[in-house]
């Protein structure tokens, strides 16, 4: 038991001693007066128990939602939070609280009601009076009856509303008065004391803790945001500009965006070369793509500004504000985008950064789309050398076997200059093997390798391949197993090639197998194809060699390989040929056991 609740028991048989007394009429006087001090004592222990009760509650109350608007970011949760208080503790009918809007008018944010209820705006009658005085001057107010104080007797809204108890304090948020927190009961007059204005403060203050959170939050949220949707559209253009190599294509889509992300209603994008516009592209906000060769001059003094100093440049002097940026290669102006605009605020920072990454993704595909316009020049440039190349050497070669010829049949000589002249004979065969193979890859770079596509018997093209190659064969001493059918089905390609494709794997697996090998053909159908295989036993490859074959003059580097006589043309023109004739073509070797190649084309 408390000491209090002593006391209270003390003063309960206290309090019987003396009604024994009066009505037994032997009432004690001093006695009576020391009992009147002892109960006198005892209600002031309690007030003072019950203030300080009282305070604590209060503590508590401002504690509890400072912790809660510490771990929440929901502002609408947390100012009814501290409306909710606010009402518990002062006993108050209704609270509000009012936040100053773009058109300077205090407007109601959070109204809650004694049962922690949310008030419709219907129930949304306040002393406009009381709150705009407290928001000018900045002040909290309190008044016990507002019906009969001097300052708001004659008021409207305090008459019409009968108002009676009425507090209100202002809300700040650095530094600056944002609203105003206000309570009232119309029921009761006498109900708020200055204790309870100092508390409304208290809570006023968590209530603009709540709000600068939630605005910093929001603006964090914002920035956050834009810089997403701003990464979003730079990978976006990444992959727009990235999908083509065409320099003109890249410009459109570097002016195009360059619009969609900033307020500009021209942009304009030239590439420079020297003293001259070697390329331009324009594009206006509301009207399609121009392209001109040098419409845009580069004397212009921003366009000039930019080149020498190579800085991003905003030129206000003019009616229409000009946004440049450098577009950069090797630390050099290659050219200059620029955006024009009505309104100076569209090219503030954030525009202008973006802009500048932009012109950095774009300069990066330009310089990309440039290198691979000089590759195709160089490509066509070469695949055209080796054609002229290829065209002039067939005459002499032609001259030189016929006299070779002429030489073996008519020349009388001897057998050491018999075997001078088939050695010549030999070598012309080779190098017009070499020359067509050339000829093959000129055209096939350049594409103008062609087919004609008819009907094959694959018996008579294969048996083609096997006359031409059986010296060779045999000379190597390997056996040659023929396991095709007599009867294949008729396919569709083109004969001459086939049997250029034939030629060339039953000469790899000569070659590549050492002597005494064997090499076997078979085919065989399969759905609406005809597969031919040419399988060897000899030196095979490994998987990383197999992914180089095919690759133009890329030859093996094992023992056995590096001594044949081969250029690293003929299997990539073989595949290009099967490609061309809407075949197909399959591999599986192991290094040291052999290699089996298949053709598959259609019927």
């Amino acid at each position: 038991m408390t000491d209090i609740e002593k006391d209270l028991s003390n003063a309960r048989h206290t309090l019987a001693m003396l009604r024994s007394q009066i009505q037994a009429g032997q009432v004690e006087r001093q006695y009576f007066l020391d009992r009147i001090g002892d109960l006198n004592n005892l209600v002031d222990a309690l007030i003072t128990e019950r203030t300080e009760h009282a305070g604590a509650e209060r503590f508590t109350k401002l504690y509890q939602v400072s912790r809660m608007i510490g771990s929440s970011l929901d502002l609408e949760e947390a100012l009814n939070s501290v409306m909710d208080a606010i009402i518990e503790l002062t006993e108050a009918e209704r609270g509000f609280l009012m936040l100053l809007n773009d058109d300077g008018v205090l407007e109601v944010r959070t109204a809650r009601n004694f049962d922690q209820e949310t008030l419709d705006s219907g129930e949304f009658a306040v002393s406009r009076t009381i709150n705009r005085q407290v928001f000018d001057s900045g002040q909290p107010l309190v008044t016990t009856n507002a019906q009969e104080d001097p300052r708001y007797m004659g008021q409207a809204s305090i008459v019409g509303q009968q108002l009676l108890s009425i507090m209100a304090a202002p809300l700040r948020t650095r530094g600056n008065t944002i609203g105003v927190i206000y309570v009232d009961n119309r029921i009761r007059a006498g109900l708020f004391r200055e204790s309870d204005l100092e508390l409304l403060e208290a809570f006023a203050g968590q209530a603009a803790v709540a709000i600068e959170n939630a605005r910093l939050f929001a603006e964090t949220d914002e920035a956050l945001t834009k810089r997403m949707d701003e990464i979003k559209t730079l990978q976006w253009i990444d992959r727009q500009l990235n999908q083509s190599l065409d320099v003109q294509k890249v410009m459109e889509l570097a002016v195009e965006w360059s619009l969609r992300r900033t307020n500009a209603q021209s942009a304009s994008l030239l590439m420079i070369k020297g003293d001259s516009t070697v390329c331009y592209v324009e594009m206006g906000a509301s009207h399609p793509i121009a392209n001109s060769g040098s419409s845009l001059p580069t004397a212009h003094p921003l366009i000039a500004a930019v080149v020498q100093h190579n800085q991003p440049t905003l030129y206000t002097d003019s009616d229409m504000p000009v946004f440049a940026v450098p577009i950069q290669r090797e630390s050099q102006v290659a050219g200059v985008l620029l955006l024009a605009a009505d309104d100076p605020r569209a090219f503030d920072e954030d525009a202008q950064a973006l802009v500048s990454r932009m012109a950095d993704r774009a300069s990066v595909a330009i310089e990309n789309g440039r290198l691979y316009d000089e590759i195709k020049q160089a490509n066509k440039a070469k695949s055209e050398f080796v054609g002229t190349v290829a065209h002039e050497l067939k005459v002499p070669m032609t001259s030189i076997r016929g006299y070779a010829d002429l030489l073996l049949q008519f020349g009388n000589l001897d057998e050491k200059n018999e075997n001078f002249a088939g050695r010549i004979k030999g070598s012309v065969t080779r190098m017009e093997t070499l020359v067509e193979d050339l000829s093959d890859i000129s055209r096939i770079e350049s594409g103008n390798l062609r087919v004609e596509i008819t009907d094959v018997d694959l018996r008579e093209v294969l048996d083609e391949a096997k006359a031409g190659t059986q010296a060779q064969i045999d000379e190597r001493e390997h056996t040659l197993v023929d396991q095709v059918p007599d009867q294949l089905p008729i396919v569709q390609a083109d004969p001459a090639r086939v049997s250029q494709i034939f030629v060339n794997l039953l000469s790899n697996a000569y070659k590549y197998t050492p002597n005494g090998g064997t090499i076997t053909i078979d085919a065989e159908t399969q759905h609406d194809r005809v597969l031919i295989s040419v399988t060897d036993t000899g030196v095979g490859l490994t998987p990383q060699e197999l992914q180089k074959l095919g690759t133009k003059f890329w030859r093996s580097d094992d023992d056995h390989t590096v001594k044949q006589r081969g250029t690293g043309l003929g299997f990539s023109i073989t595949r290009q040929l099967i490609d061309l004739m809407q075949g197909e073509l399959s591999i599986q070797s192991e290094k040291g056991k052999g290699s089996r190649f298949t053709v598959a084309l259609p019927i």
